[in-house]
């Protein structure tokens, strides 16, 4: 096989801060480490918007929020944007997607030839913000503290029951193509939800971890809290209802011990690959939707683009891929065109039907070198009622926002993001030029009113759509039992060699 398969394991809310395979002294993430000790580990990788819907969107279709309408969690995918499942049908490959995607529309596949589960969260425009309303809370669905208070283990949750689902179809699909004849490639994604919240983890996973070793993060004091952070703590109830020290320790167990899960499937996944023969034909990649602020500033979940929260682990091994760490600031907008460098294996891209804004990490993750060190991120979602914009280039990050004071870190001399330098003197020349680049690439008035028309809109189809009044736009798993196992047409001698890996001789 001259070009190499893709697989491509994602978890949800998880932050690299958080893993082994970033250097934190105790969470036990093996097999992201073993991804990371034969591969490529990149730095300073990010989420193009933190939040679940519009940071999968933007990286499958490689272009910003505002270019693709994903401005929230129920923000319509639309049919027409290209994504990179698209482009690698059109290259040869297989595209075959197991878990989370968060696809909100009729469109569930977007480019993958096979779905082989359902997805976990609502297709329709149920989780619509309110920019009408910002202050008020969506009690239904918004993040609140109960996360906290019901931190801790049980046997089984929605998310566990989710998550075997995903690793037990991808494990047999792996196995189904190693017994298939087809000689194509393929592209598989298997997405889970944890580590993402609520915080409860299966008992083998949270006994990993003892409950005095558990790190608490620095405390923050108000008023040193900018607007948004003091919002998102408001929405999230961490400022009303709060939360005990104890409550937060056993989140962050928890947390840790879903990390733990999530990389065991990266572990199963990729001892497949070795099982089948696959390994040396097939690029594997770790990463995230985004991060998990996970007490930071007195904040937990997503919504910001503080460090815990905006980044992503991206861990690459396979065919090609040198054993290097990468400092180059890239995000989740580079993967599409990526996969197409991968895939193409020298040869010319697929005809592009839309603009990306990405670049290719190839040539970074085969070793060589790139002038590139920037990115930039696009928030439109809860808890804010104006556009949020971020521009990380080199060591600085700087977040702007029309109903808020700007934003301005050197994030390799203050990683944790508590000194804002755009108010320094020292610092002025420097905050006016991102504030002039901010202005110069977003047109925010024009943009806030995008998304005030779209909410408005899908508010309005919501409310004439009632729960079970309309037909659901939910992804259900199609399945041929009558062709499955051993039915009564087919040769039960045959049925039985044929299932099996590796082939008789």
């Amino acid at each position: 096989m001259s070009r190499p398969n893709i697989l491509i394991v994602m978890a949800d809310q998880l932050a690299p801060h958080f893993t082994g395979a970033y250097g934190h002294p105790l969470v036990r993430t093996p097999a992201m480490d073993a991804l990371a000790e034969r591969g490529a580990r990149f730095d300073a990788a990010y989420c193009h918007s933190p939040i679940c819907a519009p940071a999968r969107f933007t990286m499958l279709a490689g272009q910003p929020v505002s270019a693709i309408g994903a401005w929230d969690n129920a923000a319509e995918f639309p049919a027409s944007v290209p994504t990179l499942a698209h482009y690698l049908l059109l290259a040869g490959y297989r595209t075959i997607l197991s878990g989370k995607m968060h696809f909100v529309g009729p469109d569930q596949l977007h480019g993958f030839g096979e779905r082989l589960t359902t997805d976990i969260y609502p297709a329709d425009f149920a989780w619509t913000p309110n920019w009408d309303d910002p202050h008020t809370r969506i009690g239904k669905w918004y993040h609140n503290m109960d996360s906290l208070a019901e931190a801790g283990q049980a046997l089984a949750t929605y998310q566990i029951d989710y998550d075997e689902e995903v690793g037990f179809a991808a494990v047999r699909r792996l196995y189904d193509l190693a017994r298939d004849p087809d000689e194509r490639p393929f592209f598989m994604v298997a997405s889970f939800i944890h580590p993402h919240d609520p915080y409860v983890a299966r008992p083998e996973w949270w006994d990993l971890y003892d409950h005095g070793d558990i790190d608490l993060p620095e405390p923050l004091a108000g008023d040193a809290m900018d607007p948004h952070t003091r919002r998102i703590r408001r929405g999230i109830e961490a400022d009303t209802v709060g939360y005990t020290e104890g409550q937060c320790r056993n989140a962050r167990r928890a947390y840790y011990a879903n990390t733990s899960y999530f990389d065991s499937w990266v572990g199963r996944l990729t001892e497949v690959l070795n099982e089948t023969g696959r390994r040396d034909d097939t690029v594997v990649i770790a990463t995230s939707d985004h991060g998990d602020m996970l007490g930071d500033r007195g904040m937990f979940f997503k919504f910001s683009f503080f460090e815990r929260s905006a980044r992503v682990p991206l861990i690459m091994a396979g065919p090609g891929v040198a054993n290097t760490t990468v400092h180059n600031v890239c995000s989740h907008l580079d993967v599409l065109p990526t996969l197409l460098d991968i895939a193409a294996d020298g040869a010319a891209w697929p005809e592009l039907g839309a603009s990306i804004a990405g670049r290719s990490l190839w040539e970074l993750a085969t070793g060589g070198t790139d002038t590139v060190d920037e990115t930039t991120g696009e928030y439109t979602a809860e808890m804010t009622s104006h556009p949020m914009f971020m521009i990380r280039r080199g060591r600085h990050k700087y977040i702007g926002c029309d109903a808020d004071p700007p934003l301005l870190y050197d994030v390799e001399s203050d990683p944790d993001e508590r000194h804002n330098l755009a108010d320094d003197p020292g610092c002025a020349a420097l905050a006016g030029a991102f504030a002039a680049e901010t202005a110069q690439r977003w047109d925010s008035g024009a943009i806030r009113e995008q998304v005030l028309h779209s909410q408005r809109s899908r508010r309005v189809l919501h409310a004439a759509s009632p729960s079970g009044g309309t037909h659901s736009w939910d992804f259900s798993p199609e399945r041929d039992a009558a062709n499955e196992y051993v039915r009564n047409h087919m040769d039960w001698a045959e049925a039985g060699p044929r299932s099996r890996f590796p082939r008789l001789a």
